[in-house]
């Protein structure tokens, strides 16, 4: 594992804080680790640019009109980054990534209904070049989906 920017107590109480509410002040951030909202924007603003952090609105895809959603195994017989390339160009893939096992690519999908869904399978994905098979698995619902978890 690469060593990222080292982090201290301070760091790791902002994260947590921002992974709680991206959207918390300065001020409210200030009062979790006990600087001064100018010190915490400064905190805040290296964790940025340091790529530890970035601040996104996280949507949900059944408010949005996505009520089907899967994750494909890919197998790929040569080049599994040009696969990736022209998978991740879809629209409705979400999600893109790279495996061992019995699959070279995890590819997340959203779509509006199951012909949606075939459409991206079978006329977008199995159609590129190096596409060994695609196996699906459809989402029944999500049981879990984390955005706070510890930094180290």
């Amino acid at each position: 594992m690469s060593e990222g920017p080292a982090l201290d107590a301070t760091d790791r109480t902002l994260i947590d804080a921002l992974q709680r509410d991206g959207r918390a002040s300065y001020a409210e951030l200030a009062e979790h680790v006990g600087l001064s909202p100018a010190a915490t924007r400064v905190r805040v603003q290296r964790l940025l640019d340091q790529g530890v952090v970035r601040i996104v609105g996280v949507t949900d895809p059944l408010a949005l009109g996505y009520p089907v959603m899967a994750a494909l195994g890919v197998r790929v017989e040569r080049n599994v980054r040009t696969v990736a390339d022209a998978i991740a160009a879809i629209d409705g893939v979400i999600y893109v990534v790279f495996t061992s096992g019995s699959f070279d690519l995890l590819v997340e999908v959203l779509c509006e209904d199951s012909a949606a869904l075939l459409t991206v399978i079978d006329d977008k994905i199995r159609r590129i070049t190096g596409v060994r098979s695609v196996e699906s698995f459809t989402y029944f619902g999500i049981h879990t989906h984390r955005f706070v978890w510890g930094a180290r």
